[in-house]
Parts: C-alpha cells; sequence; structure tokens
C-alpha cells in the first residue's frame, strides 16, 4: 500500500479542503517551531511519533527533517528505540485490564 508517488495527491486534499489543509500546516509549522525545545528535538521527537504510528510517509519526512537538523545516527536509533519502549509500555499497561479492577 505504500507508495512515496502517492504524496502527489495532497495537493487534491488541498484542493478539495483548502481551509482545513491551510490549518494542518499552520498546525505542522507551529509544533516545529523553536521553542523550548530545539528544532533537532522536535524533530527526533516526530521521527519516534511517526514509528509508534507506524507510518512510512510519516517516517520518510521525519527521518529526513531530523537528518537536516543535524541528528546522528545514534540519536536516530535512540529515539526509535525510546518510542518503541513506550508503545511496549502501553501494551504491558493495557495488560492489567485483563484482570478487573482490585478490590
Amino acid at each position: 500500500m505504500y507508495d512515496p508517488r502517492n504524496l502527489k495527491s495532497l495537493k487534491l486534499l488541498a484542493q478539495y479542503a483548502p481551509e482545513a489543509m491551510a490549518a494542518y500546516r499552520g498546525l505542522q509549522h507551529a509544533a516545529a517551531a523553536e521553542g523550548a525545545l530545539d528544532g533537532k528535538a522536535k524533530a527526533l521527537i516526530a521521527l519516534a511519533c511517526a514509528h509508534v504510528a507506524r507510518c512510512p510517509y510519516s517516517i520518510d519526512t521525519r527521518l529526513a527533517e531530523a537528518r537536516a537538523a543535524g541528528a546522528h545516527e545514534a540519536e536516530i536509533a535512540e529515539a526509535v528505540l525510546v518510542a518503541a519502549a513506550v508503545q511496549a509500555g502501553a501494551t504491558v499497561m493495557h495488560g492489567s485490564h485483563c484482570y478487573g479492577t482490585p478490590e
């Protein structure tokens, strides 16, 4: 299902829902802007989130952004493994639902 050529179809979203797409792009820009966190930290967070979301389009985009922001291979690897640990933790914590509420 993943085909990078599909990204060309994003222009149709902008064509058919211009206000919503503009708002999405504004959110992306605002979230990535330097603030309390620098651009590299935000790019690494976004890369980790893309892995948790399991979106190959986002992974490709966020990996390129992280590298452009100066992230080194070790930083990229750690971000991915932090994402894996968070996802594993969420799975384990949901396991508590298997046993009901303790009395």
